[in-house]
C-alpha cells in the first residue's frame, strides 16, 4: 500500500518513453529536434554575466552561464530564491533594468538579430488585468490592439477565441476578471487570461516568469500542461523558457530541459532526465520517496543549512557542496555537448525572424478609448462614487444657500460657495488615484510587451473620460446653480458648467502625472492632496494678491495655479452685470466688488482665464505623456548582445 502512494523517483523521471542511462540522457541534447527541420527560434547564450550597480557597491547576480533553448521544447530555470531566475530570463528576454550592467553574446537562430514585435512574448509573474472585463472582452480587445488590421474583426475574434479555447478558458468567457473585493475568476484561471493575451500573436518564442506562484499543485500542474501543450496550426513550434521555484514532480515531469542555478552560477543544465543521475554520481542521489525538484532546490539552498549528515557526502556545509557540484557539472560531459551544441546551432541555424505588424494607430486610440470607457463604467470607484458624492454636496449646498439673493451680505456668501465648489470638486478628484494607478500598472505591462505606444494610451484615456467628466461637472452644477439662485443667464450658466468640467479635467491630468511617478496609493494620494492644497491656498482668495508674499508664493506660484484663473472666472461670470445693495442702501455693482474687494485682474474677459485653463490641462495631458515616455522601461527584445567579456 505505501509503495503505491510514493512518488516517482528521480530514475523514473523521463523525457521519452524508453529507459535512458546517463550517458544516453546526455545525447539526447542533439537527437530531440534536428536543425534544419524546425522553422522555430533557437536561443543560445554564451557567458552571460549580469552585475548591478548601486551605493553599496557592484554585486554579480549572474556569473558567466551558458546555454540554449530549441523549439518544440521546455526549458525550466530552477533555484532557490535569490539565485538569479528572473534576472536570467530578463536578460534573454531583453527586459533588464537600465540599473544592471551585463556581457556575454546572446543569439537567435545562431545570429545577432533583433527578436521584432509579435515574434516573442514575456508573461509577468502578476497578473495585472482590469479587474471589470470579462475574459472574453480581455483577450479580444488585446487582439483588435496587438494584430494587424489586415485582418478582418471577424479573424480576429475568431483568433480570439480560439486562444481561449487553448488555455481552457470557454466556460468562463462572460466572467468578469474581478479583482480586490470584487469575485471574478480564479488565480489559475487568470494566469492562463494573462497567457491568453501574450500569445494572441503566436509568438514563437514564450518566456514565464514564476507561472505556477500562487497556485496551488492542481491548478500548476493544469496550467503548465496547457503552455506545453500548445501547438500553432501553422505547424512552427514554439520554444519556452519558464522560470519556477520548486515545482511538482508532475510539473517538472513536463519540461524537456533543466537550468539550475545557485547564487547566479550554473550548477547543471541539460536534460531533465539526466539531472537525478548528475546528482547521484556527485554523491547525493535522490530519495525514493522525495521529489526530483525538491531534492535539487534544497541540496544548493544555501539559506538554510542542512543537516549535514544529509549534505552531500555528508559532513559538508550547503556551501561546499554547491562548489562542488558547479565544479563538477564544469568538467562533466553534459557541459561540453552544451558548448558543442551552440555551435552546431551557430553554424546551422541561418534564418531570419519576420517582423510581424500592430494595428494602426487610429485603431490603438479607438480600441482603447473604448475599452478604457467600459471600464470606467464599470468601476464604481473611478466616477459613479463621486458623482455620488458631488450629487449629495450640491444638494447641501443649495439648500445652505438657497435663494442667496442680492444684498450686502451675498456678496461674501456668492464668493465663499464659488472657492468652495471649485476646491471640493478638485479634491475629491484624488479619490481616483487608485483607479488611475491600476490603469498605469496594466499600461506598464502592455507598453513593456509592445502592444500599443503611449500616445494611443493617453489620447485613449483621456476621451474615454470625457462623458464621465461632463455629467459630473452638469449634474452637481446645475442643482447648485438653480438651487443659490446665482447670476441667472444661458452664457453664465454654460460658462459656470464648463469652469467645472475643465477644472475636474485639469486636476485628473495631474494626478495621471503623480501617478506615472507614485505607484502608492498613500504616498500618491498625500502628493496630490499637498499639490492642491498649495495651489488653493495661493489662488488669490485666502489672501488677496496684493499680500501674497515674494517671492516664492507670488511669482511663480500663484501664476501657476489653477485655482487663480478658476476663481477669476467664476468671480467674473458671476459678479459682472450684478449689482448690490449694502447696508447703508447704496449700490455698489460687480466690477467695482471684483476690483476693489477681490483684486481681480480686470483687463481681459473671462474667456481668457478659461483659454488659460484649457492650455494648463493640455500641457497637463503632454507633460503626463512626456513623463511615461522618459521613464517606461520597455526595451525592444533584442538578441545578439556581444559586450565586453570583462568578469564582474
Amino acid at each position: 500500500m505505501a509503495s503505491s502512494l510514493s512518488l516517482p523517483s528521480c530514475s523514473e523521471i523521463k523525457i521519452s518513453s524508453s529507459e535512458k542511462s546517463f550517458k544516453q540522457s546526455v545525447l539526447d541534447i542533439e537527437t530531440t529536434t534536428t536543425l534544419d527541420e524546425v522553422d522555430g527560434i533557437y536561443l543560445t547564450w554564451k557567458d552571460i554575466w549580469v552585475n548591478t550597480i548601486s551605493s553599496n557597491g557592484s554585486k554579480s547576480i549572474l556569473q558567466g552561464l551558458t546555454g540554449y533553448a530549441k523549439p518544440g521544447q521546455l526549458l525550466v530555470i530552477m533555484g532557490p530564491s535569490g539565485c538569479g531566475k528572473s534576472t536570467l530570463l530578463d536578460t534573454l528576454a531583453g527586459r533588464l533594468s537600465s540599473s544592471a550592467r551585463q556581457t556575454g553574446e546572446i543569439l537567435i537562430n545562431g545570429h545577432k538579430q533583433e527578436l521584432s514585435y509579435g515574434t516573442s512574448a514575456y508573461v509577468t509573474q502578476d497578473d495585472i488585468l482590469l479587474a471589470t472585463l470579462t475574459v472574453g472582452e480581455a483577450v479580444y480587445y488585446s487582439a483588435q490592439l496587438q494584430l494587424p488590421d489586415t485582418m478582418s474583426k471577424e479573424e480576429k475574434k475568431e483568433r480570439a477565441d480560439l486562444t481561449i479555447k487553448e488555455m481552457g478558458l470557454q466556460d468562463a468567457i462572460n466572467t468578469r476578471i474581478g479583482g480586490w473585493g470584487v469575485k471574478g475568476i480564479s488565480g489559475g484561471q487568470k494566469r492562463r487570461v494573462s497567457i491568453c493575451i501574450e500569445i494572441i500573436t503566436h509568438p514563437r518564442l514564450l518566456f514565464l516568469d514564476e507561472p505556477t506562484s500562487g497556485l496551488d499543485s492542481a491548478a500548476s500542474y493544469y496550467v503548465m500542461k496547457r503552455i506545453a501543450t500548445l501547438d500553432l496550426r501553422d505547424g512552427i513550434q514554439r520554444t519556452i523558457i519558464t522560470s519556477i521555484h520548486q515545482p511538482s514532480t508532475e510539473v517538472f515531469q513536463l519540461f524537456h530541459n533543466l537550468c539550475l542555478l545557485s547564487s547566479g552560477r550554473t550548477v547543471y543544465f541539460g536534460p531533465v532526465s539526466a539531472a537525478c543521475e548528475f546528482f547521484s554520481s556527485n554523491n547525493s542521489p535522490c530519495p525514493s520517496l522525495q521529489s526530483p525538484s525538491d531534492h535539487f532546490v534544497n541540496t544548493i539552498n544555501k539559506d538554510f543549512e542542512q543537516d549535514p549528515e544529509k549534505g552531500l557526502g555528508g559532513g559538508l556545509s550547503t556551501e561546499e557542496a554547491i562548489h562542488i557540484l558547479v565544479k563538477s557539472y564544469d568538467s562533466s560531459q553534459i557541459s561540453h555537448q552544451v558548448q558543442k551544441e551552440l555551435s552546431e546551432i551557430k553554424k546551422r541555424v541561418s534564418h531570419t525572424i519576420e517582423k510581424k505588424r500592430h494595428a494602426d494607430f487610429l485603431t490603438q486610440c479607438l480600441i482603447l478609448t473604448r475599452r478604457s470607457f467600459v471600464n470606467m463604467h464599470r468601476e464604481a470607484g473611478y466616477y459613479w462614487l463621486r458623482l455620488l458624492i458631488y450629487g449629495v454636496l450640491a444638494l447641501s449646498l443649495g439648500t445652505m444657500f438657497f435663494h442667496i439673493g442680492s444684498s450686502n451680505e451675498s456678496i461674501q456668501a456668492r464668493a465663499s460657495l464659488l472657492v468652495f465648489v471649485v476646491t471640493f470638486v478638485t479634491f475629491v478628484t484624488v479619490a481616483g488615484f487608485p483607479s488611475f494607478v491600476e490603469d498605469m500598472k496594466v499600461f506598464e505591462r502592455e507598453r513593456l510587451s509592445g502592444h500599443y505606444g503611449v500616445t494611443a494610451f493617453t489620447i485613449g484615456n483621456t476621451l474615454s473620460s470625457i462623458p464621465f467628466l461632463l455629467l459630473m461637472s452638469l449634474i452637481p452644477g446645475t442643482l447648485v446653480y438653480y438651487l443659490v439662485g446665482l447670476h441667472l443667464g444661458h452664457e453664465q450658466f454654460l460658462y459656470f458648467i464648463s469652469m467645472l468640467f475643465i477644472s475636474v479635467f485639469l486636476v485628473e491630468g495631474l494626478m495621471m502625472i503623480v501617478a506615472s511617478m507614485v505607484s502608492n496609493f498613500l504616498i500618491g494620494i498625500i502628493i496630490g492632496t499637498g499639490i492642491l492644497g498649495m495651489m488653493m491656498l495661493d489662488g488669490g482668495f485666502y489672501r488677496l494678491p496684493s499680500d501674497i508674499p515674494n517671492p516664492f508664493w507670488k511669482y511663480p506660484l500663484h501664476y501657476i495655479s489653477f485655482h487663480k484663473y478658476a476663481y477669476q472666472g467664476l468671480f467674473k461670470n458671476e459678479f459682472q452685470g450684478l449689482t448690490f445693495t449694502t447696508s447703508n442702501q447704496v449700490i455698489v455693482s460687480g466690477e467695482d466688488i471684483l476690483k476693489n474687494l477681490w483684486q481681480m485682474e480686470m483687463n481681459y474677459s473671462k474667456w481668457v482665464d478659461f483659454t488659460i485653463l484649457v492650455g494648463m490641462a493640455l500641457v497637463y495631458r503632454i507633460l503626463f505623456l512626456i513623463i511615461i515616455k522618459s521613464f517606461e522601461k520597455v526595451k525592444p527584445m533584442v538578441a545578439g548582445i556581444n559586450c565586453s567579456q570583462e568578469k564582474f
